[in-house]
């Protein structure tokens, strides 16, 4: 990265947006995953497509790897700098540009933050219901380069289900379309949903079409307290089997919730010392009596099983701290340990036996869990503690641990991350998901887009291939 170079990306986008500073490149050298920093060599912020376009070219000309950066609120490290080169933020590209209240559909820019997007389009009875954690930090074009999910996949579907319509900028410099404003579009391969999830590798997403819905207008939210854990995983498969369809259905392990407790103010829910887990449900629509009905046949369910006695939030600030005790566990984890989180999920039944076998796992190489995510789709997220764990038996251990769990994932039909993606973190876990067949033909759609791998190296495709 010589002073040439330098001079070339801010002749494109300007002196005052190109930094080279090592307070600026090491902020966007790391996300939020584990304690892992790569400094990019120089941190680039274009403001379109077109400035994109330019330093893509120059990128291609001089083999330097450029890396997409969103909100760095990614846990799978798809954002880290790993080579260096151009680190390139998309912040400034943060405009709504139109909702079609007649389609409803919404184009945006990628770095719009998700929770304003949401509160955005809700001001017009609109709804964009998938839900990450990090909605309130987090980029919607993150989200579409990691096919984010959230609480609320498990009744209306994780980002790609949502998407409809993107521009991109290709590694080679080209700006394309990869579809059309349509509900239904079977015209060639399906180039938007190879674009989502893609974690950066295969272009850079600069405007957004997303498909919304009508709002709803009520919800039901309820805690239910388990006093054994495997049993709370039993349930959610239970409530489906019963006909009911939750628009959430959150488990969350006994240390999950004191941690977060301990970490969050002003949040008052008290935990038996016998209760293992707890379920958080919500039913939402725009009936009540409907929504009563279904809440009263849930907890006809979960009679059948050792619960204590289920809280219902009865108000908006209520319903919100309990949410907001939920959206805090991963902060409060990593408040309390040193840790490194996967992102596993299985079909919903399995989930007391994936359970079961991360506690035996772990017993096994001397590390505690705390488990908690949507279990409603079988999302289960593994937070591994390092507490008084060797720094020796954390470096060794801990990864056949963590491949152990993968390879249990696996056997009951699941697969390695739900909606964290691969990145930096898992990708040499992916032999365990995938045949090189399989590997090899996406490598293949990789060198097809990106011919001198330029853009997010070193990410998803295992080292050894």
């Amino acid at each position: 990265m010589n002073p040439e170079i330098i001079a070339k990306l801010q002749g494109i986008v300007g002196v005052s947006y190109v930094f080279t500073d090592e307070e600026t490149r090491n902020s966007y050298g790391h996300d939020e995953t584990e304690d892992l920093v790569f400094p990019p060599q120089v941190v680039v912020k274009p403001a379109s497509a077109a400035e994109i376009s330019a330093i893509v070219i120059l990128a291609n000309e001089y083999t330097i790897p450029v890396v997409p950066i969103g909100g760095r609120t990614g846990l799978s490290g798809g954002a880290l700098s790993i080579h260096g080169g151009i680190a390139l933020s998309t912040e400034r590209l943060n405009r709504i540009l139109e909702i079609d209240e007649k389609n409803l559909q919404v184009i945006t820019e990628p770095a719009v933050i998700t929770q304003i997007l949401q509160d955005t389009v809700l001001e017009k009875g609109l709804f964009y219901p998938v839900d990450p954690s990090s909605r309130g930090s987090c980029f919607i074009g993150g989200n579409v380069a990691e096919n984010a999910g959230g609480a609320r996949a498990v009744k209306y579907g994780v980002t790609q289900d949502y998407v409809l319509n993107l521009e991109v900028v290709l590694p080679t410099g080209e700006i394309i379309w990869t579809g059309a404003n349509t509900l239904k579009n079977s015209t060639g391969y399906n180039l938007t949903q190879l674009l989502v999830g893609s974690e950066g590798t295969l272009g850079i997403i600069t405007k957004i079409v997303l498909k919304l819905l009508p709002k709803n207008h009520h919800n039901v939210l309820m805690l239910v307290p388990f006093f054994k854990a495997g049993e709370a995983c039993e349930a959610v498969s239970a409530i489906f089997r019963a006909g009911i369809v939750p628009s959430a259905l959150e488990f969350m392990e006994r240390d999950a919730i004191d941690w977060t407790l301990r970490f969050i103010d002003g949040i008052n829910v008290p935990v038996k010392e016998t209760i293992e887990a707890h379920l958080l449900i919500e039913v939402d629509g725009n009936y009540p009596d409907i929504l009563f009905a279904e809440a009263e046949k849930i907890m006809q369910v979960l009679e059948s099983f050792e619960i204590d006695e289920i809280l219902f939030a009865d108000s908006d600030d209520q319903k919100n701290a309990l949410w907001k005790m939920r959206r805090g566990v991963a902060e409060a984890v990593k408040a309390n340990s040193v840790y490194k989180e996967e992102d596993t999920v299985v079909p919903r039944y399995e989930l007391p036996r994936l359970l079961e076998g991360i506690k035996i796992i772990g017993a096994k190489y001397g590390f505690q869990s705390v488990c908690y995510g949507h279990a409603g789709d079988g999302n289960l997220h593994v937070n591994i503690i390092k507490g008084a764990m060797t720094d020796e038996n954390w470096k060794t251990e801990v990864p056949k641990g963590i491949r152990e769990i993968f390879e249990l994932t696996v056997a009951l039909k699941g697969t390695l991350s739900g909606e964290h993606g691969i990145g930096y973190v898992q990708k040499n876990y992916m032999d365990i998901a995938f045949s090189d067949k399989q590997l090899l033909l996406m490598k293949g759609i990789k060198a097809l887009f990106d011919p001198n791998n330029i853009l997010n190296p070193g990410k998803i495709f295992p080292d050894t291939l």
